[in-house]
């Protein structure tokens, strides 16, 4: 779905957003709303985003939000509304973001098939 819901003066007004390329698996998504449910309020989405930083130059941002951003392109996948802003866009078109429990692993994480280089961290890449 790539509907964005913006609040005005008359009421909801559902508002064409442009996509994005970012996908969230079921497993994430299920994640996502366990902690939004948990922690959250209905009105916030998932944001990711591209910052400067971390040892490779460009590092992400994965936290809950309940702005709108100018040029955000947002879908939603399960009832999780997945938002990206027109900068980081570009860098993150076909990632896929899942969510990990293993022994060894837990957490939520990132492929990226932008990204040239990563460093061991994961955290951030080039």
């Amino acid at each position: 779905m790539t509907v964005a819901d913006t609040a005005t003066a008359t009421g909801v007004e559902t508002v064409a957003a442009p996509a994005h390329g970012v996908t969230l698996s079921e497993s994430a998504a299920a994640k996502a709303k366990g902690l939004l449910e948990r922690d959250g309020s209905s009105d916030m989405v998932l944001r990711i985003a591209v910052q400067p930083g971390g040892c490779s130059g460009l590092r992400y941002e994965l936290f809950f939000d309940d702005r709108t951003l100018d040029g955000d392109a947002l879908v939603t996948f399960d009832g999780i509304g997945l938002a990206v802003d027109r900068i980081s866009k570009p860098y993150l078109d076909g990632a896929v973001i899942d969510f990990v429990d293993t022994i060894e692993k837990q957490g939520f994480t990132i492929d990226n098939p932008n990204a040239q280089n990563s460093c061991a961290c994961g955290d951030s890449f080039h």
